[in-house]
This record gives structure tokens, C-alpha cells and sequence, in this order.
């Protein structure tokens, strides 16, 4: 497998066309999905389902496997696993993520985290490929608030507070490379994201996608768009950028009166 170097959506999340879907592709097809929610009122769009290759997403998974793993044990990670993470989601090395998707217990320890974090709709990658990952946009959005959601929201003591201030300082300082898609849409630096990328072996189209945390318009957001059949990856890059800018757009105006903040 070549691998880049680098509950669900809340009850009452609205349907909208939010230009992901299927969108015809040669003789194949490209899928995106979409899903944001806004973190201070509870609104929720989402747009195009299926489930899709998670390719670099799964890291982030693998962090919190890593730090359910941890808090099990009455500790938080050690300085080798600190630095593994560090470079696991920064950089997106793969060679880290090897180490620590053994270190969770690989496709089962996987599974048994996602469970107790209320992932429904993900599968550890078979044959030991933890790129090959399956999951759906829904899914991305349950992972982010459990590591980046707001403190003190429902779900958010399953993973400590130093925890989730460790995925939110790692995810919000990913080489300047990897800095596409979910930042696209900030207003400024107050992001934080994990992105997929690679093509199958197959067909030699890419899966690309993007997943974080942002602020944009002043909202305060959770934004997952997975996407698949593209012919290079820039292709793929600025469809998840379009998806972003969308479901972002599609989302219902704040109240005069709501409170915004910044994510971080």
C-alpha cells in the first residue's frame, strides 16, 4: 500500500448542498463528504455520505488510542511517545505512526478505543494497514470533539484535559506543507487539523482529506471533508478546499446575542 508522507453528526444536522457528493470523474467517480458543526450553538450541515480510505486521517485516531492508552494507566504519555505523536501528526510520518498504531494494539486496540469513544462507523485498517482505515465524515466529527471539542461539552472528560491540550498543540502546529484544506477557511492562525493523502494502488486515484478544528467568520467549528477518485492530489486539495468553504457557508447564522470564541 503506498500511504502519504506526510454520537455521529449531532440529532438534527441539517442536509445541504454543500458541493460534495458524487461528482462524475472519467470512466470512475469522485466522492466528498462534508460535515461541520459550529461548537457554540449546536447547528450541524452535512452533505454527501459513504464510507472512504481513512489514508493519514487515522492518526489521529491512533493519538487518542494513545492517550486513552495512557490515562488507562494512570499516566500521561511518556517522552518517547510525546515525541513519536509530535511526529506522527506534525510532519505525518509514517514511521511513527507505524510504531504507535503497534504500540495501541493495531486494528483491535484501534476498535476497542474508537468504541469508547462513541465511533460508530470506523474499522481499523486490514491486513495491519492502518491507512486502509475505513470511516465516514460523520465519524471525523465524533473523533474532534472528543480531542479538540470544547471543555466541559458532553463527552469531554473520555479524554483528560493535558490529553486533549496535547492533540489541540499538535494538531495546530503541522509543518507549513500540510497546512491545507480545514485552514482555508480560518480567519487566522487559531486552527488545527490533520490531513490524508495518497493513491490507491489500484486505479492510481487519490484519496485526499482534511479534519480539524477552525474558526471562521468567528464561529467556532468542527470541519471533516473526505473525498476520494481524484486524479492528482492538487485536484483533490482544492475540491476538499471548495467542500470546506461550502459546508462552512452553509451553516446557519449565529444568534445576535451567541457567544463566539476562538478555537484553541
Amino acid at each position: 500500500m503506498t500511504e502519504d508522507g506526510g454520537g455521529a453528526v449531532p440529532v438534527g444536522a441539517r442536509e445541504e448542498p454543500v458541493g460534495a457528493g458524487v461528482v462524475p470523474h472519467g470512466v470512475g467517480r469522485v466522492r466528498v463528504s462534508a460535515a461541520a458543526t459550529d461548537l457554540v450553538t449546536g447547528e450541524s450541515v452535512r452533505c454527501g455520505g459513504g464510507v472512504f480510505v481513512s489514508a493519514s486521517v487515522v492518526k489521529a485516531d491512533i493519538l487518542a488510542a494513545l492517550l486513552l492508552r495512557a490515562q488507562d494507566s494512570g499516566r500521561g504519555p511518556t517522552a518517547a511517545e510525546r515525541s513519536l505523536a509530535a511526529a506522527m501528526i506534525e510532519r505525518s510520518d509514517n514511521d511513527a505512526a507505524s510504531v504507535l498504531w503497534r504500540t495501541v494494539g493495531s486494528a483491535a486496540g484501534l476498535d476497542a478505543a474508537c468504541a469508547r469513544l462513541g465511533l460508530t462507523e470506523t474499522a481499523g485498517g486490514e491486513g495491519g494497514y492502518w491507512g486502509l482505515t475505513r470511516t465516514t465524515a460523520a465519524d471525523r466529527l465524533v473523533l474532534l470533539r472528543r480531542l479538540l471539542g470544547r471543555d466541559g461539552e458532553e463527552g469531554a472528560d473520555l479524554l483528560g484535559g493535558d490529553a486533549r491540550a496535547l492533540a489541540r498543540t499538535l494538531m495546530g502546529r503541522v509543518v507549513a506543507a500540510q497546512a491545507w484544506g480545514v485552514p482555508v477557511v480560518a480567519d487566522g492562525s487559531a486552527w488545527a487539523v490533520k490531513n490524508g493523502w495518497m493513491p490507491r494502488d489500484a486505479t492510481g486515484l487519490w484519496v485526499v482529506h482534511s479534519v480539524g478544528r477552525v474558526t471562521s467568520g468567528g464561529r467556532d467549528c468542527l470541519l471533516a471533508v473526505l473525498s476520494d477518485g481524484h486524479a492528482t492530489m492538487a485536484e483533490g486539495v482544492a475540491r476538499v478546499e471548495a467542500a470546506a468553504r461550502a459546508a462552512m457557508a452553509a451553516l446557519p447564522p449565529q444568534p445576535a446575542e451567541g457567544g463566539r470564541r476562538p478555537a484553541g
